[in-house]
């Protein structure tokens, strides 16, 4: 089984199933995403000390019980603590071919709830890379961030992309895709990437977003279009076109772009950049063939500050999109016929949450 260079549909996706190079445990309905994965969790999380990594040559198993505090059975449901780490075996497991390699992230959802999810691997030398070739199970470190929440098997906080070779647009191709078909409304910055920059610029009641509350409640990741959005948020409101972010508060932004992915390619959010300040606007970073295509969408920016208080203005540029080159497209495009919660959208929390 060969695949040309580039990420693989959804299609091929399927066909990785079928050849037991991906095994799922009873795979279920929409699990499979244009270019995508979705995992999902087992039945028991482990809480451990602290995020650890296997290593090279060792098993994740072998080192829990150096870490181990005690096990949550899932089964009936439970709640993972503000602040605690967990470990949970995940429902698939890999066989991966010695020409293809995997990277996850987190789901657009968990990142907006600030639940670091990360995918670890036995062997393990970095969260969510996955060599080629790779054989052996997957397990999701969780870390709830602002928010604890209710979890059951099946649940999908994260997701994995498969790819073959190296398909990344350089600076160049970019600008060719841009010209055949626009990547964003406006001039593009292009360097290293497509950069995207924040909007601060009013919306209604001058809204321009949200910051979460340090004591919420918990929020069961079942319960959609639920919960008040100011019960678990604070709006954050500006006519001055800035606000100054606060250490260790986490906001929800959203791009001043509207970005648009062709359904030839694929892209992720890049890792913030130190030298633009010290924050970070990535934790969900997967855009998926079709979003914004046809129907403008603006990127919702997952914000977290660091070691200082820092100024953030509007039209800063915040971060870069990193396009790469289907391997085919999708049979399945993002937000045709299928559940896809965020296109043609604005600033916008989790779909857990009313509208406010």
């Amino acid at each position: 089984m060969t695949f040309p260079t580039g990420v693989l549909a959804s299609q091929q996706i399927e066909a990785l199933m079928a050849s037991g190079a991906l095994t799922c445990d009873a795979p279920a309905t929409g699990q499979v995403q244009p270019a995508s994965l979705d995992l999902r969790l087992g039945d028991v999380a482990y809480r451990v000390r602290a995020s650890f990594l296997p290593g090279a040559g060792r098993r994740l198993v072998d080192r829990l019980a150096e870490f181990e505090m005690h096990r949550v059975d899932l089964t009936e449901g439970a709640v993972l603590e503000k602040g605690a780490v967990y470990l949970v075996p995940l429902q698939e497991s890999l066989a991966l071919p010695p020409d293809i390699s995997a990277v996850a992230n987190a789901k657009s959802s968990t990142g907006r709830l600030d639940l670091l999810t990360r995918t670890v691997t036995d062997g393990g030398t970095e969260f969510d890379r996955i060599p080629a070739g790779y054989d052996g199970p997957l397990y999701a470190e969780i870390c709830p961030r602002s928010f604890s929440v209710l979890v059951r098997p099946g649940m999908r906080l994260n997701q994995i992309r498969f790819r073959v070779g190296d398909a990344v647009l350089d600076d160049d191709a970019l600008h060719t895709l841009h010209a055949a078909t626009p990547l964003v409304d406006g001039t593009p910055v292009i360097d290293d990437g497509l950069g995207f920059s924040v909007d601060l610029s009013p919306g209604p009641g001058d809204l321009v977003g949200w910051q979460a509350r340090p004591h919420a409640g918990v929020i069961d990741l079942d319960r959609l279009g639920h919960y008040a959005p100011r019960d678990f948020w604070d709006p954050i409101t500006t006519r001055a076109g800035r606000i100054i972010l606060d250490p260790g508060a986490f906001y929800i932004l959203v791009s001043r772009e509207a970005v648009t992915i062709p359904p030839s390619h694929a892209a992720e959010m890049a890792p913030y950049l130190a030298m633009v300040g010290e924050f970070r606007v990535h934790y969900a970073g997967f855009f998926d063939p079709g979003f914004g295509h046809g129907t403008p969408a603006r990127g919702v920016l997952e914000v977290r500050c660091h070691e200082a208080p820092f100024v953030l203005e509007s039209g800063q540029i915040v971060g870069r999109l990193i396009y790469e080159a289907m391997s085919e497209v999708p049979a399945q495009l993002y937000g045709q016929g299928i559940a896809s919660n965020y296109q043609g959208q604005g600033l916008k929390l989790s779909k857990h949450f009313a509208a406010p």
